[in-house]
């Protein structure tokens, strides 16, 4: 059965998507630490990052990578973190995290986002790529 990350590669669940690539998807997460909150994920469906081949990891890093440097040039911050847990959904995926502390990166505190601004830091992000 696909994840929801799959459903939302292949448009069944709607997103606020930041960047496709032939290998990589990212969107922002719905349930964000802090504003601009992003996950990056391999398109091929693969259950813990550290099981993908060595190639797929290089891609999402490298894409992560570029997805961080826009992110720190659209979202006010000192760092943008990037935690990988791979509890919560079966699909390879990396958290980037716009951060100006330790706290940001807890999974504990939530912003909440209507709709339109989803889409307006959707739209910063996308500016800077």
């Amino acid at each position: 059965m696909a994840t929801i990350f799959t459903k939302i590669i292949n448009n069944e669940i709607p997103c606020y998507k930041i960047a496709e690539t032939e290998d990589c998807f990212a969107f922002l997460d719905i349930n964000p630490n802090s504003i601009g909150h992003t996950l990056c994920i391999p398109k091929k469906e693969e259950d813990y990052v550290f099981d993908l081949d060595s190639k797929s990891y290089e891609n999402l890093l490298n894409f992560s990578k570029t997805i961080a440097i826009a992110i720190k040039k659209a979202i006010p911050c000192d760092r943008v973190a990037m935690s990988v847990i791979g509890l919560e959904v079966p699909h390879a995926h990396v958290h980037l995290i716009p951060i100006n502390e330790m706290k940001d990166v807890t999974f504990i505190n939530k912003v909440k986002c209507s709709k339109d601004e989803f889409e307006e830091i959707a739209e910063k992000i996308k500016n800077f790529l």
